[in-house]
């Protein structure tokens, strides 16, 4: 197991009576594990157990107090309702358990989870078969286990495609319970974050108060809304090629300065019910009970679906935000790496029989034998996968990242006002953060985000390219970072390379070609 999981836990360990397997899916605080049933009884309750079930550990007993109590309240969150709610469009929680283990300090204390276990997720299925044939019978049951959910009074807050899990015989469940809230009235209370495409604009920018986010149902259906566009037409239903411009866009619609676009490929059967998810106010927006029978009406069929065989030949694809790289894989509440909660890029030309890890991520576009540290590569691919510019490429934004920092977060040169991995000025950052090039309000601070400094190091170099000079002398590649390292104007004027730059130009030109693929350069 070469991925950094956020729990470590050795093949054949054992907790109850349940004996750990192979890994399934990680993220920031918790890790899922692939558990085999070596008794036949859970805490003396008889029940009938499966033989294989789904481990999810999350370390309670390590870390800083504050750590510890905010991720206390997600846990307790979860078990909760699991404990309260039997439903059949809902994960099955099967029992929980806590490591007793003084010699292994990593894993003493933590808190496990016995879920039932999936074959993967709707995330994965929609990497395999974008627009899949099974894609309205799954949303009717994404529907009901909403309608489950807020006729017992909850709110799940967080539903996404990593979020929705698949079963052998077809059938849906969502999962990921840890942002779910009970009603109070009107209102729940929610941790406040969640995946930026699903969430609904009065919620991005809302007060957060001292017992979270204020949260209705509408949330849920907004999410709905952009679910189902995503899985019937492959595409988000506000414009942008990352979350934080559809999170400018769906702000944008809100306050009436744009118009909702749903796409041409969406079925006639759902737009208006799509429409209805996605109205601009909480108010507006259509009912659940009202939402799930139009729904099951439009999907023609309360049948499961049959779910499609993976292909010898299948792509695999890694699916933000929020924190946000993940891979397509199981989620049980876990959001893999750094979901963004989107359908980013796929790996071009990934080997069927390749599994992909964030140190493996975007191989056939960028060495992994030459030190790119592993947590940086799904960022610098997707980085480049969002420039639509031919020679942005993985290699050439590693290797910037190389000569400009040597892959160091934490560079701080104030002489220069130049910090982090990509030597961004702070004043020139605040306009590449966004896509659309507009600043952000506040002016960035160091330290540096490594995941805004990459992001934007990509925009800025997409933008760069279309105004170098065309038909100019050298490889295009290092044109653009020299005018990344002084400007377009400058390269273009002495129609090349300036030659103060000339060395910065010869070590990129080197980390160029060690992290191209060979036949690739």
């Amino acid at each position: 197991m070469t991925e950094p999981y956020a729990v470590p836990v050795p093949k054949g360990y054992r907790v109850g009576i349940w004996e750990v397997r192979d890994p399934i899916a990680t993220g920031a605080f918790g890790s899922v594990y692939e558990g085999r049933r070596t008794g036949d009884d859970l805490a003396g309750t008889g029940e009938e157990l499966p033989r294989t079930a789904a481990l999810k550990f999350l370390p309670t007993g390590t870390g800083t107090p504050r750590q510890l109590a905010h991720l206390r309240e997600l846990i307790d969150r979860e078990v909760e309702l699991h404990r309260r709610l039997k439903q059949p469009c809902l994960i099955r929680m099967y029992g929980t358990l806590t490591v007793d283990d003084p010699g292994r300090p990593e894993l003493d204390g933590a808190t496990v989870l016995v879920l039932e276990k999936a074959e993967r997720s709707l995330a994965a299925l929609l990497a395999h078969s974008p627009r899949p044939q099974s894609g309205p019978a799954l949303l009717a049951q994404i529907c009901e286990g909403l309608a489950q959910l807020h006729r017992a009074g909850w709110v799940h807050g967080d539903l996404k495609p990593a979020n929705v899990l698949l079963m052998k015989d077809g059938s849906a469940r969502l999962a990921d319970f840890n942002m779910a809230a009970e009603l109070e009235g009107t209102h729940a209370y929610t941790p406040a974050f969640s995946t930026p495409d699903y969430t609904p604009p009065e919620l991005l920018w809302s007060e957060i108060g001292t017992r979270g986010r204020q949260i209705r149902p509408s949330a849920d259906v907004w999410a709905f809304g952009v679910l189902a566009h995503l899985v019937l037409t492959d595409s988000f239903p506000l414009p942008g090629g990352t979350p934080t411009a559809r999170r400018d866009a769906a702000a944008a619609y809100a306050r009436g300065t744009d118009e909702l676009r749903l796409s041409p490929e969406l079925p006639d059967a759902w737009r208006q019910i799509v429409r209805d998810c996605l109205s601009r106010t909480h108010a507006d927006r259509v009912g659940t009970d009202a939402l799930l029978r139009r729904v099951v009406e439009a999907a023609g069929s309360d049948h499961p679906p049959r779910l499609p065989r993976l292909g010898r030949r299948s792509t695999v694809i890694a699916s933000a935000a929020a924190a946000t790289v993940a891979i397509a894989a199981l989620g049980y509440g876990i959001s893999t790496w750094a979901d963004s909660g989107g359908n980013p890029p796929a790996v071009r030309s990934a080997s069927p029989t390749t599994k992909i890890t964030p140190a493996t991520y975007g191989s056939p576009e960028l060495r992994t034998d030459q030190g790119i540290p592993a947590a940086y590569r799904p960022m610098i691919v997707d980085a480049a996968h969002h420039c639509d510019q031919a020679d942005v490429t993985p290699a050439l934004i590693a290797a910037m990242l190389k000569a400009e920092s040597n892959f160091d977060p934490k560079l701080s040169d104030p002489g220069k006002d130049e910090y982090g991995i990509a030597r961004w000025t702070p004043r020139l950052l605040r306009w590449w953060i966004r896509a659309d090039g507009r600043p952000v309000k506040s002016m960035p601070k160091p330290p540096l985000s490594v995941p805004d400094s990459i992001t934007a190091l990509g925009h800025y170099l997409c933008y760069i390219e279309p105004n170098l000079t065309p038909n100019l002398p050298g490889d295009k590649r290092v044109l653009i970072a020299a005018a990344y390292r002084t400007s377009y104007k400058r390269v273009n004027a002495v129609r090349g390379i300036p030659p103060e730059y000339g060395d910065y130009c010869k070590r990129l030109t080197r980390y160029l070609k060690e992290y191209t693929p060979p036949g690739s350069w």
